[in-house]
């Protein structure tokens, strides 16, 4: 039986997720009201998931109310900001108590983690479609930003790339993998990490950052283009898993780390003089390219010939 809809509210979203003191007045009224805290600045994101488009049909409840908050959080990683507070608008075909319950529980997982409470949101009757919009907090000239690489400036990238990419592909039946590969390459696609406290890290040190959501081409191309620079890339610097290596040619895995995106784990540059710095603030990074004054984006191999390749990266439109 479905169930209605201020009974979803009060059954699955109004107790259970954390509370802040900064909330002053959450689920239940027309608006929250919340308190930031003096001397911060206040960083909002918002993200829309669209079942067929953003995860499988086959994706369960639970990683589907995980995910919907990690990608949100890796937009505050890409900041250097700590979460506080979300809203939800969620849109599904029919109320189904299980659904829910599976839903919630990812959803919590990571409400809990980072202590980031639920103040409001909508529920209405459509296409499975999940929104979120986080709100978290940066100190004043701290926030990480697109705009500030310069030439010299090392690239950077935190984890591995294109796990979440294979993990599609083999959701999609595209390729066939042992069980515990596969296992592994689909939860980095339904499970992404979000990469809060190097975001967080490299506040003062990375002049430039954003989180790899649509292929770490298209994405680092976001900041060549607002920092008004180009780059090289030295492809087998790419950070690979084993899963990539064993199971793709050298050239499909780095077509996969260079445009499948879902992977969320950050790319930032940084000037020469902040290496140092960049050691003592981050334990596992990755060195792939440098930031040059010449527009473009360069793939090179080994030999330092020029790769090729037409996919940049998840585009909606």
């Amino acid at each position: 039986m479905p169930i209605a809809e201020f009974d979803v509210i009060a059954r699955y979203f109004t107790q259970a997720f954390p509370k802040r003191t900064d909330v002053i007045l959450g689920i239940g009224d027309d608006a929250a009201l919340c308190t930031v805290p003096a001397g911060m600045q206040l960083a909002i994101a918002v993200d829309t998931l669209v079942e067929g488009v953003h995860f499988p049909r086959t994706t369960c409840a639970q990683d589907m109310g995980y995910k919907a908050l990690a990608v949100n959080l890796s937009d505050m990683a890409a900041m250097g900001a700590t979460p506080a507070w979300m809203t939800l608008a969620l849109t599904c075909p029919q109320t189904d108590g299980a659904w829910l319950k599976g839903f919630t529980q990812g959803l919590l997982e990571l409400a809990k983690l980072y202590q980031v409470s639920l103040m409001g949101g909508d529920t209405t009757c459509g296409p499975l479609t999940i929104t979120i919009q986080i709100a978290g907090f940066v100190p004043p000239d701290g926030a990480l930003q697109r705009c500030g690489a310069q030439q010299g400036d090392g690239i950077y990238v935190t984890g591995t790339l294109g796990d979440a990419g294979l993990g599609l592909a083999s959701i999609q039946k595209q390729v066939i993998l042992p069980s515990q590969t596969q296992q592994f390459v689909e939860s980095r696609l339904n499970r992404p990490t979000p990469r809060v406290a190097e975001g967080q890290a490299l506040r003062g040190i990375a002049s430039s950052a954003i989180d790899i959501s649509d292929g770490l081409a298209a994405d680092l191309g976001h900041i060549l283009e607002a920092s008004g620079v180009g780059a090289s890339l030295q492809l087998e610097k790419l950070p690979l898993s084993r899963a990539l290596i064993k199971h793709l040619s050298p050239e499909k895995a780095w077509l996969m780390a260079l445009s499948a995106g879902d992977d969320y784990e950050l790319c930032f540059t940084v000037p020469h003089q902040k290496e140092v710095a960049l050691q003592k603030a981050l334990p596992n990074y990755t060195r792939i390219g440098i930031i040059e004054s010449s527009p473009g984006l360069r793939c090179l191999d080994a030999q330092g010939q020029l790769f090729r390749f037409e996919k940049t990266g998840y585009q909606h439109f």
